[in-house]
C-alpha cells in the first residue's frame, strides 16, 4: 500500500522581520536621491554628436537608476543609515541595536 498523498496546504511564506523592511526603504531612499544627484551632476550625458535621440536618452535613465541601487547598496553617502535609524527608533525600536547591512 502506498503511502497516502498530504493535502495540507504549503506553508505561506513570513515576512521579513521589521527591521530589514526598514533597512530596505532607506536604501531605496537613498538610490532615488543618488539618482537624482546623478542625473542633476550630468552623470551618463552622451556627447552632443553621438545622436541617439529619446531612446538613448530613455537608456541613460536606467544607466543611472542602477548606477544609484549598486552605490545604495555598497554604502551610499550615509544616508539610507540615517533614514533606517530614525525609521526603526519612530517604529519603537532600538536603532543601536539593529543588525548592520
Amino acid at each position: 500500500m502506498t503511502d497516502p498523498v498530504s493535502l495540507s496546504p504549503a506553508p505561506i511564506p513570513t515576512q521579513p522581520p521589521q527591521t530589514e523592511r526598514l533597512r530596505a526603504l532607506a536604501q531605496e531612499f537613498e538610490a532615488a536621491f543618488l539618482a537624482q544627484m546623478l542625473k542633476d551632476a550630468g552623470f551618463g550625458k552622451a556627447p552632443d554628436g553621438f545622436g541617439g535621440g529619446m531612446g538613448e536618452d530613455q537608456m541613460q535613465s536606467f544607466l543611472i537608476e542602477e548606477q544609484a541601487r549598486v552605490m545604495a547598496r555598497a554604502g551610499g553617502i550615509g544616508l539610507g543609515e540615517t533614514v533606517f535609524r530614525y525609521l526603526t527608533a519612530q517604529a519603537g525600536g532600538d536603532p543601536a541595536a539593529a543588525p548592520e547591512a
